[in-house]
């Protein structure tokens, strides 16, 4: 959107008393007036935006160029009916401000109120609307209560179609008919609409106006959620426990010692196993002893008998009764023998038992080794046992 710049003429004459338009035409104009400011600060934060009385013993500007609104509207509340309207010197003065704006790059535009009949030099106000066109100013012209179209008619015309008038008639509000204008909408008929007026009801308040009210209704709107969801919330647990009704009552009537029976069962199943554990440990030659303080051949037997245990062991838990093992014949036995004289597999055989770690394979080579070399010292050891 253009930067743009306006000073915005309001007709404060003893005409504006008139009641034509509810309550009266400067009430109504407060609401024109309300809309526009808008229009323009939405269009476009930057733009600025004056405050000028037409009417009186002189023309007054009543608020300088400023991108504050609600200073602007503030100030339009203090004005009251004084006098006749000096349109060619409130015009006039309009210009002289916006020739001092501070931003050199913005539009300058003129949005006149007339609420009053006109009775001016045609001559005089053609000059001024070549001098106005030539400085590249727009001036926008709200004409209501009475009809000026044969006045400024040729005043908008000489400036060209950057500027418009609207006459409105009797019994319409000034700002509904403000909204669907070109003043507002602009020239492409759509951007003061897209821009200007979100958020906007047809008095042309919105929410950024008053934001303690727009912060009450928030905090409105979730307390509204917050009761409707804890209502959802109480309905479904009252379903809930009308659901939850007939799993209950299928656990009570499952038969009473059904729970109680299994338990003891998991109890006596529990102490039978710690019991034969126990006893495997304290009475079988498998349980878990120091390596480090048994020689070499009790190491390799300890070995495996280990092996032959794991082997012997069934691995169906459906079956608890012990399995049966059979006495080695002479094959066996001799089988037995050739792989205890084989001291590779014996050795590849006990690094791989859990528990076993590197260090004890090798501690138990260099045993192994050390008697090999001293057999006699072994046999004398032997005999004094």
């Amino acid at each position: 959107m253009v930067l743009e710049s306006t000073i915005i003429c309001v007709d404060n004459s003893e005409f504006m008393r008139n009641g034509d338009f509810i309550p009266t035409r400067l009430d109504s104009m407060r609401d024109a007036v309300n809309v526009i400011c808008h229009s323009k600060s939405r269009s476009n934060p930057e733009n600025n935006i004056g405050l000028m009385a037409m009417a009186g013993e002189h023309c007054q500007v009543l608020v300088t160029l400023t991108g504050d609104v609600m200073k602007v509207l503030s100030k339009l509340q203090t004005v009251e009916p004084l006098g006749f309207i000096n349109f060619i010197t409130a015009i006039r003065i309009a210009h002289l401000a916006l020739k001092h704006r501070m931003g050199k790059n913005h539009r300058m535009k003129i949005v006149a109120f007339v609420g009053s009949p006109l009775n001016l030099d045609v001559n005089e106000l053609k000059k001024l609307a070549k001098k106005l066109k030539k400085e590249k100013v727009s001036v926008d012209i709200v004409s209501f209560g009475e009809d000026n179209t044969d006045v400024l008619g040729d005043f908008i015309e000489i400036l060209g179609d950057s500027s418009h008038m609207v006459q409105i008639n009797q019994g319409t509000r000034i700002s509904e008919a403000l909204m669907s204008s070109a003043i507002v909408q602009g020239e492409d008929g759509a951007a003061g609409v897209a821009g200007g007026f979100a958020g906007l009801d047809p008095s042309g308040f919105g929410m950024d106006d008053d934001p303690e009210l727009a912060l009450a209704l928030r905090v409105s709107m979730e307390e509204e959620r917050a009761r409707q969801l804890a209502q959802t919330g109480a309905t479904a647990g009252v379903t809930g426990e009308a659901t939850d009704d007939t799993p209950s009552a299928a656990i009570t009537e499952t038969p009473p010692g059904t729970d109680d029976a299994l338990l003891e069962q998991a109890i006596a199943l529990s102490i039978q196993g710690g019991s034969s554990t126990a006893a495997t440990t304290a009475d079988t030659p498998f349980s878990m002893r120091d390596l480090s303080s048994m020689s070499e051949q009790d190491q390799i037997a300890y070995a495996m008998r280990m092996s032959l245990h794991d082997a012997s062991v069934p691995t169906s838990s459906s079956n608890p009764t012990s399995m049966e093992i059979d006495e080695p014949t002479g094959e066996e036995q001799q089988d037995l023998a050739d792989i205890m004289e084989d001291t590779e597999f014996l050795d590849n055989v006990i690094s791989n038992l859990p528990g076993v770690d590197s260090e004890t394979v090798q501690q138990l080579r260099a045993q192994r080794d050390n008697e090999g070399k001293n057999p006699e010292k072994k046999d004398d050891e032997n005999n004094k046992k």
